[in-house]
């Protein structure tokens, strides 16, 4: 099986990573990639908002199967043209993966479907948000309805903030703050049967302690002991299968990954946010735990047969990854940083620990940064606390000139988990 993965960060290095374990996949190839996807996939450059450019990619590698990876292709229709192209394509129509572009488009689906989530308001100006805020009150909950790159949710005690927040958007879903810990939880669907995989849980503020800005995350980890078991199950029932059967009674039927954003509250599981892609960071460690081969999978899914594979296979293992940001992420991050240390983690941490690229290129010999997060340090171990030494050990090696990495990835799952032993 020949394959083709769309997108440049670290999710697309997981990706590609895995599907190069996989024995049925023969050629394995990247657009537009980074300076590790080259390692294990041949790379192209192509505009990965370009439906058309990516299909005629696709057709010109005779590619059995493309992965989209980001957001930004999958709402600009970019599987659309895949398939129109006769290839095909993991990854939700635009119309199906409006929700994630809209998130007042989610908030319908989910009442339309049942689906547990917090109340919410959709407003369109400053008098609609000064309502919206005055009702809810603070803790103040308001997201941009558009894409953001994972930035575009303000949580803030702040009145002040969370109002310039909503008028500095067209549009925003201002709604009601969710207490508890939030878990993410991927599901793969071929736009009727729906197969879960294994949650995970991410850390969104820059900061220790989740203290400063949201980012698009700064780590995550794979299981969650302090999960009831019965969770995924839970989600199954109330959550994912009666989103992806609301969204096929629509006619605009969801096959791809549908992400799950929950919030475990004091009155039950509610729904956060959609995405409709694998998320970045938790996908590095949810694949670093996954034994069936990847490959197979995500075509079952574009085929339309996943409810022919048998059960997905898990590794016992846990994981744990550590993101390695640029100077001044999330503002406006500084660029062409050499990163240093990538082949000692190699030579002395693997198989147990690896790098995971994200914004990086080649320049010359030396690899450099070019994004604001740079690389995603994933390690697995017995258990969290292994795993997690060992993803801060490997970190250890790495040199990247202003870098920033937080330093309590997993610290309090992997305490919690001793103090059950």
């Amino acid at each position: 099986m020949k394959v083709l993965v769309i997108g440049g960060g670290a999710r697309e290095h997981a990706l590609c990573r895995s599907l190069s374990l996989d024995p049925d996949v023969t050629s394995l190839h990247c657009a537009p990639g980074n300076a590790g996807i080259a390692d294990v996939a041949e790379l192209h450059a192509v505009d990965q908002l370009d439906g058309a450019a990516v299909a005629a990619l696709a057709s010109r590698l005779e590619a059995d199967l493309v992965v989209v990876g980001p957001e930004a292709p999958l709402v600009a229709g970019v599987a659309d043209a895949v398939r129109a192209a006769g290839v095909d394509c993991f990854g939700p129509s635009r119309q199906a993966a409006e929700l994630e572009g809209s998130k007042a488009f989610a908030k319908d689906v989910m009442a339309a479907a049942g689906v547990p989530t917090g109340r919410s308001y959709v407003c369109t100006t400053a008098e609609e948000a000064d309502e919206a805020l005055d009702a809810f009150g603070a803790p103040y909950v308001v997201k941009d309805d558009g894409l953001a790159a994972g930035k575009g949710v303000v949580v803030t005690d702040d009145l002040a903030a969370a109002r310039e927040h909503a008028v500095a958007c067209d549009r925003v879903v201002i709604e009601e703050f969710l207490d508890g810990p939030e878990v993410s939880l991927f599901a793969i669907t071929d736009g009727v049967t729906v197969v879960p995989l294994q949650p995970a849980q991410d850390f969104k503020r820059a900061l220790d302690g989740d203290e400063g800005p949201n980012t698009g995350g700064m780590g995550a980890y794979s299981p969650l002991p302090w999960a009831d078991p019965k969770l995924v199950a839970e989600v199954m029932e109330t959550v994912l299968q009666p989103t992806v059967d609301e969204l096929r009674r629509r006619g605009t039927p969801f096959s791809g990954l549908l992400y799950a954003g929950l919030a475990i509250t004091s009155r039950g599981v509610r729904v956060i946010e959609f995405n409709a892609r694998f998320g970045d960071p938790e996908t590095q460690v949810v694949l670093a735990r996954l034994r069936t081969p990847l490959g197979g999978v995500l075509r079952a899914a574009a085929q339309g047969t996943l409810a022919d594979l048998e059960p997905l296979r898990w590794s016992g293992d846990a994981a744990v990854t550590v993101v390695v940001a640029s100077h001044n992420y999330p503002g406006t991050p500084r660029t062409g940083d050499p990163v240093e240390g990538l082949d000692a983690v190699a030579s002395e941490d693997a198989p147990y620990a690896y790098v995971l690229h994200a914004g990086t290129k080649r320049d010359g010999d030396r690899v450099v940064s070019a994004g604001g997060r740079v690389l995603s340090v994933t390690a697995t171990g017995s258990d969290l606390a292994q795993a997690r030494q060992r993803a801060y050990a490997a970190l250890g090696r790495v040199r990247l000139d202003g870098g920033q990495h937080r330093t309590d990835i997993a610290e309090k799952a992997a305490g919690r988990l001793r103090s059950r032993l």
